[in-house]
């Protein structure tokens, strides 16, 4: 069997692992890549994969010191410093040698960069992967979430010679993929690059299974109670996400209710959280922040509480809040929509130009909470059969247009596109 004939994908980003959208889409990207007959291999900085298929390289973490440093170097400065200059390379040629072993271990036939070059989390990283694909020619499909124009702290540094050259690259054998219409029209207008949209998807054709007895306690061990509505904000606790308009919306409900944040603050820091907690003893809020509880797997806390992943908490919600300013696309849209519960979310652009036309139906926030979305809420919450009606709805039109169906479709195309090659199992199904 030929080096092309192995179907040895690899996966490259800075971190897959836990709850993240760029973890999560790879993960869904790996399962149709198994389906249609290739082996997926890892590499990150932290990894939650398996081993015998994994390649940690603790310098690929964008939270790594040497690179958090070159970022606080980078990010804000109007000259770059030589010796600046000097680490980002010594790291760029550590990373690419491990990029090379990473394809010799595996036997790499086509590599998949997760957001790695996309948004400037970890210069060195994005650097090497350049270099390599440009001295291989290996096939590439480069998978971006969001890049750094899209976010303003990346507007501002000393680097704009390496953000031009790698972030993305422009080089032949790479196809690009995008996530949103935004961003399909800006790289274009950016770069000249002509990508391929890709939404985020769910497995919309096999509905969630229903709820087993392991989460049955759920709402007794949140402390919600009786006659109590359970609202979940599924994300990080990220400024961005606009939590602060779900604590408003619980606390002006009228209703008895208690807002659940499953999601810990992330990368960007904590002060955002204590201005949500803050602003939830403010408002009198009934807020539980259980991010220790919510994980990728089932496990228990070093005290013995009981840990649930995030599918088996979304059963059972009585409404999901997503009040976010931006959003690459909107996995936690999705989420809700999969669950078949209802959802409050802020207008942000990909859901008003690329989601919402499609007919999609939700409680809508244009920045601030209203009386006319506070009512709408009450309605949904009391209403069966009103509520019944839009999740359903909502359900159909997402197995139309954002269930693994479609990634198929799109991938298989982008693999023969990159290869040359139709391999039997692209033509199944």
């Amino acid at each position: 069997m030929s080096h092309a004939q192995k179907k040895h994908v690899g996966f490259v980003a800075t971190r897959l692992a836990g709850n993240d959208g760029v973890s999560l889409e790879c993960a869904k990207w790996a399962s149709v890549f198994e389906r249609e007959g290739f082996s997926c291999f890892y590499y990150a900085g932290e990894l939650d994969r398996p081993p015998e298929r994994s390649l940690p390289v603790p310098e690929a973490h964008f939270q790594h010191p040497a690179i958090r440093q070159l970022q606080e170097e980078c990010f804000g400065a109007a000259r770059r410093r030589r010796e600046v200059t000097r680490q980002i390379q010594q790291l760029k040629d550590l990373l690419k040698e491990s990029l090379y072993a990473f394809l010799e271990r595996f036997d790499i036939s086509l590599l998949v960069i997760e957001n790695a070059l996309t948004i400037p989390m970890n210069l060195p990283l994005g650097l090497g992967l350049t270099e390599l694909i440009s001295e291989t020619g290996i096939p590439t499909i480069a998978h971006h979430h969001d890049f750094f124009w899209e976010r303003q702290r990346f507007l501002s540094n000393c680097v704009w010679d390496y953000l031009n050259m790698a972030f993305p690259p422009h080089l032949p054998s790479i196809r690009h993929v995008v996530i949103n219409s935004s961003a399909d029209n800006q790289l274009s207008l950016r770069t000249g690059i002509s990508p391929t949209l890709i939404p985020n998807v769910m497995d919309f054709e096999s509905p969630p299974p229903a709820p087993n007895h392991y989460a049955a306690d759920i709402r007794a061990s949140l402390g919600i109670a009786r006659g109590e509505y359970f609202v979940l904000q599924p994300t990080r606790i990220i400024r961005r996400k606009g939590i602060e308009h779900a604590v408003e919306l619980v606390s002006r409900l009228g209703l008895p209710a208690r807002l659940i944040i499953s999601h810990a603050a992330g990368d960007e820091g904590h002060e955002y959280e204590q201005r949500i907690r803050s602003y939830a003893r403010l408002l009198q809020t009934n807020t539980l922040f259980v991010s220790d509880l919510i994980r990728q797997q089932r496990g228990r806390t070093q005290e013995g509480q009981k840990q649930y992943t995030p599918f088996d908490i979304y059963p059972y919600c009585d409404l999901v809040t997503y009040p976010s300013d931006f959003e690459g696309f909107g996995n936690a849209f999705l989420e809700a929509v999969y669950f078949r519960k209802p959802l409050v979310l802020n207008t942000y652009s990909i859901y008003t130009y690329d989601i919402k036309p499609k007919g999609f139906r939700a409680i809508e926030l244009h920045g601030y909470v209203t009386e006319e979305s506070l009512q709408q809420t009450r309605s949904v919450l009391q209403d069966e059969h009103l509520r019944r009606e839009m999740v359903d709805h909502n359900y159909q039109l997402a197995r139309r247009y954002y269930s693994y169906a479609v990634l198929r479709c799109r991938l298989r195309s982008l693999i023969h596109d990159c290869l040359g090659v139709r391999y039997a199992g692209l033509d199944a199904g």
